[in-house]
């Protein structure tokens, strides 16, 4: 008989991530915090005149689309570095930093790849629980530092929970952190914050040169299915970033739509508007019916549903309404179509009467 391939026993032991439920077509899919509306029209426009050279290899360099962002957030184009969305720049940075023996600390519940990809990474995750509230736990996340500690990530909003992180409190941590640990600020979902004094990673690179901000086009500007996502940090991070990333990862199109997308800043924060509307929209509903629903500055909302759970998302499913569910502890229900969202209200009215 032949023998195994030889793998890593922490591959084995790895969860599978969970992409949100695809469903037919006569339902609703609410689980991928998407953005429904698809990129914005200009940027089709731009991009359709650019269909050519996909017999090429991508800029590896992506010098066009990196120096485009570097003059939408006022820093210099070497400190910006690109990846396939903001989770492989995730991935680049724990590649850079870490290895076997050191340890990454993250918010739990927070974004799930973080534990997988500090694993793959060879590195030890170390994640600490949020606090009453849902948000970060900041002094527990200072106390959990410790000499092999070599990254910490911040998610804000965070998902699944969508609650921020506040500048004055971001200072506080990032004063008790040691200046050779770096510290990630995820802001994947930061289009969508409109809470006042809620932290901006860009403010912070400054006078912290340990810190970095991740940020996607995958969210606001729904280029999901492109991938791709950069990271503002000094210019030497950035170059280590550059050295560990897969060549080749960010295409051409995503290139072309990421220059386009950073064009067109009225049409996103009409766009942005519409999803927070219906976010309000849609949290006082849920209020209204009984449901426990955490303050939102994502474009989701977290229903705390413990061990009701499954019984919830089994109501959501039976009526083509495919959310988030992360068994015994709650559901996270992105934000679409005025009607989509209706039939969500709708079938989670007829799951709270059964209680």
């Amino acid at each position: 008989m032949a023998k195994d391939v030889t793998r890593r026993d922490v591959v084995r032991g790895l969860p599978l991530y969970q992409q949100g439920i695809i469903p037919g077509s006569d339902a609703v899919k609410l689980s991928s915090n998407e953005n429904p509306f698809g990129p914005l029209p200009s940027v089709y426009e731009a991009v359709s005149r650019t269909l050519s050279g996909f017999n090429r290899y991508p800029s590896m360099g992506a010098e066009e689309v990196r120096s485009v962002i570097a003059e939408h957030v006022g820093v210099d184009m070497r400190q910006v570095a690109v990846g396939a969305g903001s989770t492989e720049v995730a991935s680049q940075l724990m590649h850079a930093l870490a290895g076997a023996g050191d340890e990454i600390i993250f918010p739990w519940r927070s974004f799930e790849a973080y534990p997988i990809l500090t694993q793959v990474a060879g590195a030890t995750p170390v994640p600490v629980p949020l606090a009453t509230g849902l948000f970060h736990d900041l002094d527990a996340m200072a106390a959990a530092i410790t000499d092999r500690t070599r990254l910490i990530f911040l998610c804000t909003p965070n998902n699944p929970t969508g609650t921020v992180l506040h500048t004055d409190e971001v200072e506080e941590f990032l004063a008790k952190v040691p200046e050779d640990v770096v510290v990630a600020v995820d802001e994947a979902y930061c289009h969508f914050t409109k809470e006042e004094g809620a932290v901006d990673g860009m403010s912070l690179l400054e006078h912290r040169p340990n810190v970095v901000v991740l940020r996607t086009f995958s969210k606001a500007y729904g280029l999901a299915g492109l991938r791709i996502g950069f990271a503002i940090s000094s210019p030497e991070i950035s170059d280590d970033l550059r050295r560990v990333a897969t060549p080749f990862t960010v295409t051409s199109l995503a290139q072309q739509a990421a220059v386009a997308s950073l064009a067109v800043e009225e049409e996103l924060n009409e766009r942005v508007g519409q999803i927070i509307a219906e976010r309000t929209r849609v949290f006082d509903a849920l209020v209204e019916q009984g449901w426990t629903v955490s303050p939102s500055h994502a474009n989701f909302l977290w229903l705390v549903t413990g061990d009701d759970t499954d019984r919830v998302d089994q109501a959501l499913t039976s009526q083509g309404v495919y959310a988030r569910c992360w068994s015994g502890e709650g559901i996270r229900l992105s934000i679409g179509l005025p009607e989509d969202n209706d039939r969500a209200i709708e079938a989670l009215s007829q799951a709270i009467a059964e209680v």
